[in-house]
């Protein structure tokens, strides 16, 4: 049986405001693949990035993600279309007068989740597949940056997302810090089916991690696996 396609774009065009950044985007992303998204600053990373995830609204072509329609995203439906979705960010943005369980914690009340039990095992269980289950009391500011990432990746995973967004997760952290982390995104995707896009400007880690890449460039998206995603 084919594998469930998670991301799916036909022809899109991506715009900030009235300015064109992408032209003719087509792409496949399926369950379970790791990808990689690269280009200079300024070539539509980004504006890809968050038109997956809703912060752009998408004008022009078809866009399906996790099952939820682009074209038909409205701020009522939008935060339907995050849970389904783990987005990963370079600045961890945790909250700094909490500690770890708090954290997440905040982010499953946030999201409907009401019972003290079920709250307290999702929690142990992705502080487990990140490698911290013995840190939830600690603070932020008593971890090092590899541990607050993973901590901010355990925290995308809460819902058990389809697909992990990751803008730029090991541009803040020294090179043996980013090969624990790049293992653990590998061993997430591999493991739990867990489509994973990641951006980033760092060839070392895609030389160490190879993978299928994705690279913005004069406003189109060219892919590793099929020469280019545009007509």
């Amino acid at each position: 049986m084919a594998e469930e396609i998670v991301v799916q774009l036909k022809q899109v065009n991506i715009y900030q405001g009235d300015v064109q950044i992408l032209k003719g985007v087509n792409l496949e992303v399926r369950r379970g693949e790791f990808v990689y998204l690269v280009g200079k600053t300024g070539t539509g990373k980004s504006s890809l990035l968050k038109t997956l995830y809703g912060e752009l609204a998408l004008k022009e072509g078809e866009g399906k993600v996790v099952g939820h329609d682009l074209r038909n995203q409205t701020w009522k439906t939008i935060p339907f279309l995050r849970r389904d979705l783990g987005v990963v960010f370079q600045d961890f943005q945790l909250l700094t007068d909490r500690n770890v369980k708090e954290n997440l914690k905040f982010v499953l009340k946030a999201t409907g989740w009401k019972d003290e039990n079920m709250i307290n095992a999702k929690i142990d269980d992705v502080l487990e597949k990140v490698g911290l289950k013995s840190k939830g009391f600690k603070m932020p500011f008593e971890m090092s940056g590899g541990e607050q990432q993973r901590i901010d990746i355990a925290r995308a995973l809460l819902n058990s997302p389809r697909l992990l967004l990751a803008d730029e997760p090991t541009g803040n952290l020294d090179p043996e810090t980013s090969d624990e982390i790049m293992g653990l995104l590998m061993n997430l995707s591999k493991d739990y089916g867990m489509a994973v896009i990641m951006a980033t400007h760092d060839y070392m880690v895609i030389n160490k991690f190879p993978a299928r890449i994705l690279r913005t460039e004069k406003g189109k998206v060219y892919d590793s696996a099929n020469q280019y995603a545009e007509n």
